[in-house]
């Protein structure tokens, strides 16, 4: 069975990771970060997200010796000419909770009529170090002008996907994660990764 480390601390995350892979539980584990001891975390340096979750994904499968999967995501919002966009997770400071980078981005979208924004994530994935693949989803909506909604994380209270009138605060895990940039770009590697193994004989990580 082929094992593989996601490579997050992130629960809400890895949650959401096991439910895309368990079409794949009989071939394959999913192994987190409490699984390798003194795991050192990846510096971000990148200036994309794509640069940014191959970093994560590379260092993780370097020092496990295994392959690796890591996402790298965010918000970008239009009129904010793309920020918070990969430094999302920091946009209030290293310490901030999502409270705080909820109301520091109301706070910069006082005033701004375009409230058009979108979700990205990369997933990427790695071996030994070395760079298998990178899969990007995306899903488009609007920032509101107050937090609605306690599911979720992150930005998730104040952004309403297109086609939809709640936010992903408010329309909860079961619809998230069919439509969320996350599921997008699951969806591509778990496809991958299955592909991968049902040709076993060209699988490159075993």
């Amino acid at each position: 069975m082929l094992q593989i480390l996601a490579a997050t601390s992130n629960k809400h995350k890895i949650e959401e990771f096991r439910g895309a892979f368990r079409i794949l539980e009989e071939k394959m584990k999913i192994i987190t970060l409490d699984d390798i001891p003194a795991f050192p975390p990846a510096e971000e340096t990148g200036v994309s997200f794509e640069e940014n979750s191959m970093l994560k994904a590379q260092t993780a499968s370097a020092f496990a010796d295994m392959p690796a999967f890591a996402d790298d995501s965010g918000l970008e919002v239009a009129a904010l000419d793309g920020a918070p966009g990969v430094y999302s997770a920091r946009f209030a400071g290293d310490n901030a909770s999502d409270a705080d980078r909820i109301a520091k981005l109301l706070d910069m979208m006082k005033g701004k009529t375009n409230r058009r924004a979108r979700f990205v994530c990369v997933m990427s994935l790695a071996y030994r170090g070395t760079p298998v693949k990178s899969f990007r989803g995306e899903v488009n909506g609007e920032i509101i002008f107050e937090p609605r909604g306690s599911h979720g994380f992150g930005y998730d209270p104040v952004f309403v996907p297109d086609g939809y009138t709640q936010t992903f605060g408010e329309l909860g895990s079961e619809i998230k994660e069919k439509i969320s940039h996350r599921a997008n770009a699951l969806e591509k590697i778990v496809s991958f990764i299955k592909a991968e193994l049902d040709s076993m004989d060209d699988f490159e990580f075993e």
